[in-house]
């Protein structure tokens, strides 16, 4: 078992993440230190029906043997909330911003397991600046960065992430795609001492297109060639209505696609929350758990903390 604390920022606080934290901490034994506001904590606690021992933490002077498995550990970065907890607006900014930089300066000291972030609103906090959170640190952190969506049977990555489908054409290049299987190959050879087998999906319906210079042509083909001639273990252009057919998953490690849901649709399903968002590239593991701020589910006590026990578990290894 690690046992280095992970750094966790609870994110978007009209959201659902403390509610899956509570029942998470109760499931298993681990070590967090979390980033959050101690008024907003004691709100959803009372709301929810929970009472955990909270430790407060002076982030300029933390003590790792002071930090206590089962009660929450908690950094407070005081901010005054609304009333009311049904609401997503730019007004949380500041506050999740102050919690990122918090916790990018205690992940430098190489003390920690890595980072877990609760769902953050890509419309409020990241303003069109980037397409998520995976990009938002990168830039933080001045780091090429994929995401991948791990699962121990089998994981996805998408070349392009939060796009509209009619701009993903133009941000695929072999560079690309070269860069992102190599990160996913370094990964799974430092986490798991293996030569991932990897599959790589086209863009167009069965890998073709009516018109001259497809995608497949002039990117992804060589793409592959240039890959396969580097030792790594890939194949493809696969056809993405049948990549995940049960006897094709059960050769692969990962599945590379060309956009978001072309390989998140079919591993949501697969695998509901059983999956975690796992950032590759970054100076320290990051992950975050497979769901979104679900704000109409806030208060009900009925959300499922499968995805944040998998991302716990991962980095508690």
């Amino acid at each position: 078992m690690n046992s280095k604390p992970t750094i966790v920022v609870a994110g978007e606080p009209y959201s659902i993440f403390f509610e899956i934290l509570f029942k998470s901490i109760k499931k298993i034994n681990s070590s967090i230190i979390l980033i959050a506001s101690r008024e907003l904590l004691l709100r959803q606690m009372k709301q929810l029906n929970y009472n955990f021992k909270i430790n407060l933490i002076d982030k300029d002077k933390i003590n790792l043997k002071e930090i206590k498995k089962k009660n929450i550990n908690l950094i407070d970065v005081n901010f005054k909330f609304e009333k009311t907890f049904d609401k997503i607006s730019d007004k949380s900014n500041s506050y999740i911003t102050e919690c990122f930089k918090i916790a990018l300066s205690l992940l430098k000291t190489k003390k920690y397991s890595g980072l877990i972030n609760g769902p953050i609103s890509k419309k409020e906090f990241l303003r069109r600046k980037y397409l998520g959170i995976t990009e938002y640190l990168g830039s933080k952190t001045k780091s090429e960065t994929t995401m991948l969506i791990y699962n121990k049977e089998l994981s996805v990555c998408p070349i392009t992430t939060h796009l509209p489908l009619r701009e993903v054409y133009k941000h695929i290049s072999k560079k690309k795609i070269v860069d992102q299987v190599t990160l996913i190959q370094k990964f799974y050879k430092k986490q798991f001492k293996k030569n991932p087998k990897i599959a790589i999906t086209g863009l167009n319906p069965h890998c073709e297109s009516i018109f001259y210079n497809s995608e497949e042509q002039k990117f992804i083909i060589p793409a592959i060639k240039h890959l396969i001639k580097k030792g790594f273990n890939v194949k493809g252009p696969f056809a993405a209505d049948t990549i995940f057919m049960k006897k094709q998953i059960k050769t692969y490690d990962v599945v590379v696609g060309m956009y978001h849901d072309q390989v998140l649709t079919p591993a949501k399903t697969l695998f509901g929350f059983n999956a975690i968002n796992i950032t590759l590239g970054l100076p320290f593991i990051r992950i975050t758990p497979d769901h979104g701020p679900n704000s109409e589910m806030l208060g009900k006590n009925t959300s499922n903390p499968q995805s944040l026990i998998e991302a716990l578990k991962f980095l508690d290894k």
